[in-house]
């Protein structure tokens, strides 16, 4: 079973993106949740997700500082990392990229965009890692 970990901080925005990724394929999926990057490292306590999907802009930690720590910790520098956010800031989604994260998407997303970001990451999509 493949674990997900979903850092934003609405509860709504949570619910969308696990919707999001229901359609997308991703089924059979452990999902935690996190309203905030903080909580989001706490969950890592129980062991790296295949998956972390984190908004960019949350109170407590941001998605930039959760990416930061990931990539700064052997354990956990391999989880893929997909960003979204509502801002439109072309400095931001480069330096999230530099990062690691594998892919920045805007806000609000949909299960297509979603999809297609994840093919590399479901295996029977022709990705590996799933």
């Amino acid at each position: 079973m493949e674990r997900v970990i979903i850092a934003d901080d609405s509860a709504t925005a949570r619910m969308v993106i696990r919707r999001c990724l229901e359609i997308a394929g991703v089924t059979d999926a452990e999902f935690l949740e996190a309203a905030n990057g903080l909580e989001a490292l706490e969950l890592l306590e129980w062991g790296p997700p295949d998956l972390l999907i984190t908004d960019l802009t949350m109170p407590v930690m941001g998605g930039l500082d959760l990416l930061k720590r990931l990539k700064q910790d052997e354990e956990f520098s391999d989880v893929p990392v997909l960003v979204i956010s509502s801002a439109k800031n072309a400095a931001n989604e480069q330096e999230m990229l530099g990062l690691g994260a594998f892919a920045v998407l805007p806000k609000p997303v949909n299960p297509a965009m979603l999809a297609d970001a994840l093919k590399p990451l479901l295996p029977d999509k022709g990705g590996a890692a799933w």
